[in-house]
């Protein structure tokens, strides 16, 4: 939490902090101004005291307004500026993050500390400058004044400060593990309740709503569960907080009475000191509220750190070079996933000149997307190096990097917006000439027309209100509207029908035929057109040739060509 304290500016909490002690001196002052009044005007029957005196405490007072409220704009001003500048931050840093950060965290995870931690950090703040300094200084400040007027009424104050403090720091050590623990129940939920809405459509195929429901309902009635056990020990502090600070007044107005018959002491001093419990009384019902949520804001303080924290798993080299997009190559490249027991990819060594397209053949889960996302550093390879014209790409700028490809994922992403808006994100300043072109090679201009608005027609969120085969084309438009050297298409082709699938290869194959193309397919028409396949199994390079070399020299390629019913040809 210190950390995040010390992002604050300095002239601002300055500011709010003199604006709380003046708020909180002159609320202080008032019950001493009230003895007075009491003992030399009241008793001694003085009017014109009375008088002069009241008008001073309206002022007081008056200050006292004024100090607060000054110090709840800036306070307020600080905490929601410094929210803001957290979101930024984090999503600043999330968007460097590489896939293994991303596989750390989690998407819901990051979520939720983007916005609730967020939130729970910037009420902490806020509620430090309004009230967490506010409880020490009513209590000192009281204790302080209330023996300026009588030592003896002081003592009880003194007497129970010990307790007070016993007690707040008790419930505080079983509070904040219980927070914490709540703070992740809460991810748990979001990730459950985003896969429920995601995957809504598998899990009715499956009839599996009972099963997810029961997971949700487990997981947040342990939620409910924490929560009611950290609510109910913060619950105490209020009125053992109250029992103690009453005690104390008892004992004051025992003693004050004791005083008063003896003639040893003031009635004004007996009411101050009895404003002063009321005041400390209030000040640690304030700081309940700031206990309440300071836990919580401890335990999100600690997971924002955790994000901005986060070493990057892919650095830009200090001094980087530059590359042509003249070849590919990869040379002896193995990478393995964090914690997987094998390697996703082993040795894998190929060539691919410019105006060439490579085709990655393989079964499921035999590598073919990682090698993908491995050259555009997605990830980085554990052994070997990936180069783009004899740079190794781990020595170029990411951004310089990423200039020089363009990728189609294996999962259609489609931005919230227009289809002109997510055609624009590869190339910003494409006019509407050039956008069509690349829809008609993407074989989407037909159905965009049909739309009522065209290039301007809405996208919802992935692409929701398009079919599979839509999304696909539309992504593959963008994907070749980026002016790159290298075009990465990750299983592109799957959700369109053999007669679409011919004629956008056709195209790609007339707008990139000077550009280095890498494809993951898994039909045998779209691999016997490459000018070279890699065929993949499990992992490791079974075979690099044409489809007609590799029909003669690997196994795996004609078993692959066998599945889908080319019995002759494999033969």
């Amino acid at each position: 939490m210190f950390s995040i304290f010390k992002r604050l500016p300095p002239v601002q909490t300055i500011l709010a902090i003199v604006f709380l002690f003046l708020q909180t001196g002159c609320a202080l002052y008032l019950p001493y101004l009230m003895a007075g009044m009491v003992d030399q005007g009241i008793m001694a029957g003085d009017f014109g005291f009375i008088w002069k005196q009241g008008g001073t405490m309206l002022g007081i007072a008056a200050l006292s307004l004024t100090g607060a409220l000054l110090n709840m704009y800036i306070a307020g001003r600080i905490a929601f500026r410094l929210g803001k500048e957290l979101r930024e931050e984090i999503f600043t840093k999330v968007l460097s993050f590489s896939k293994t950060e991303y596989d750390r965290f989690g998407t819901s995870v990051l979520i939720t500390r983007n916005t609730s931690d967020v939130t729970q950090v910037q009420t902490v703040v806020e509620m430090f400058f309004k009230f967490l300094i506010l409880s020490p200084i009513y209590l000192i400040g009281g204790i302080c004044l209330t023996w300026k007027l009588n030592p003896a009424l002081a003592l009880p104050f003194a007497a129970v400060v010990p307790f007070m403090a016993l007690a707040a720091a008790v419930i505080y050590r079983f509070a904040v593990p219980l927070y914490g623990k709540m703070q992740s129940l809460l991810d748990r939920l979001n990730l459950l309740f985003r896969e429920g809405i995601t995957g809504v459509r598998v899990i009715r195929a499956f009839a599996r709503e009972e099963v997810d429901y029961e997971k949700y309902r487990t997981t947040n009635r342990d939620y409910t569960g924490t929560a009611i056990a950290a609510g109910t020990i913060m619950s105490v502090f209020v009125p053992l907080i109250t029992l103690i600070i009453s005690l104390a007044a008892l004992a004051i107005v025992w003693i004050g009475g004791n005083s008063t018959a003896g003639g040893n002491m003031d009635v004004g001093a007996i009411m101050a000191a009895l404003s002063y419990s009321a005041q400390i009384l209030m000040g640690f019902g304030l700081l309940t509220n700031v206990l309440l949520i300071l836990p919580r804001g401890q335990v999100s303080a600690r997971r924002i750190r955790e994000v901005l924290d986060t070493p990057l798993s892919l650095q830009d080299p200090l001094q980087p070079e530059p590359a042509g997009a003249v070849s590919l190559s990869f040379i002896g490249v193995s990478f393995s996933y964090p914690g997987a027991a094998k390697p996703a990819l082993s040795d894998i060594s190929f060539t691919v000149g410019k105006g060439q397209t490579l085709a990655i053949a393989g079964g499921t889960g035999d590598g073919k997307s990682t090698l993908l996302s491995l050259i555009p550093r997605f990830y980085d390879v554990q052994s070997g190096s990936i180069r783009i014209g004899g740079t190794d790409v781990r020595s170029m700028v990411q951004n310089d990097l990423r200039k020089l490809v363009s990728y189609t994922p294996q999962k259609s992403a489609l931005l919230a917006g227009t289809v002109r808006s997510n055609l624009l994100l590869a190339k910003p300043g494409a006019g509407d000439e050039e956008l069509w072109a690349v829809l008609e090679d993407a074989c989407a201009a037909e159905f965009i027309r049909e739309l009522p608005e065209g290039l301007d027609s809405p996208v919802e969120k992935g692409g929701a209100n398009f079919s599979g085969g839509q999304r696909q084309r539309l992504c593959i438009a963008r994907t070749i509207i980026k002016e790159a050297d290298i075009y990465l298409f990750d299983d592109s082709f799957s959700a369109l029908d053999f007669k679409t699938d011919a004629a956008v290869r056709g195209s790609l194959k007339r707008r990139l035929e000077d550009k280095i193309v890498v494809l993951v397919a898994q039909r045998a028409g779209t691999t016997a057109n490459a000018d070279c396949i890699a065929v993949l199994d499990k992992g490791v390079l079974a075979g690099l040739g044409t489809h007609n070399e590799l029909l003669k020299n690997s196994p795996v390629y004609r078993e692959i060509i066998r599945s889908q019913g080319y019995e002759e040809e494999a033969a």
